[in-house]
């Protein structure tokens, strides 16, 4: 068998690929030699991109229909100080009786039973923590059976901000 260049090609496909590829160079240098000289490829870059310019500008520019954003009714606006957005956001809150630092030796030695001694005092009062922030001082106190605590001291809402900076 022979190819169109007179190559005489056999059935395995190595040959079929070679023939492929002399067929594609022929058809190539057909192309360049029928084709004019051009200035380069430069100068039908610039000029596509000034034929894409004139296009975009004579093109007319429309602005999108917008609404103009209004505060519904009991909703919140930006310049509304309300706080119901965050009214129902849960926290940890905590009472610190107080604590103590031990070594390990001595915390694997402890059993039922073992005393564990604080660093507070008796009738001292207790730390109440938001998300381990203190905000106040309270006293513990048994209401039906069970704990609670009476807030003595509440600390302010500046020095709750300045203790977290």
């Amino acid at each position: 068998m022979t190819d169109t260049t007179g190559t005489e090609t056999g059935g395995d496909t190595g040959d079929d690929w070679a023939a492929a590829m002399n067929e594609q160079s022929e058809a190539e240098a057909a192309t360049t030699t029928n084709e004019e000289p051009t200035k380069g490829g430069d100068a039908d870059w610039g000029a596509a991109m000034e034929e894409q310019a004139t296009q975009e500008a004579a093109a007319e520019v429309e602005q999108a229909p917008m609404q103009n954003l209004e505060a519904e009714e009991g909703g919140i606006c930006m310049g509304d100080a309300s706080l119901d957005v965050i009214l129902d956001i849960p926290v940890n809150i905590s009472m610190e009786i107080g604590a103590s630092k031990i070594s390990i030796r001595n915390l694997l030695k402890l059993n039922q039973g073992s005393v564990v001694e604080l660093d507070r005092l008796a009738g001292e009062p207790l730390d109440v923590l938001v998300n381990g922030t203190l905000i106040a001082h309270g006293e513990v106190v048994v209401v039906n059976e069970k704990y609670g605590i009476r807030l003595t001291d509440v600390i302010s809402a500046a020095e709750r901000i300045q203790k977290l900076k």
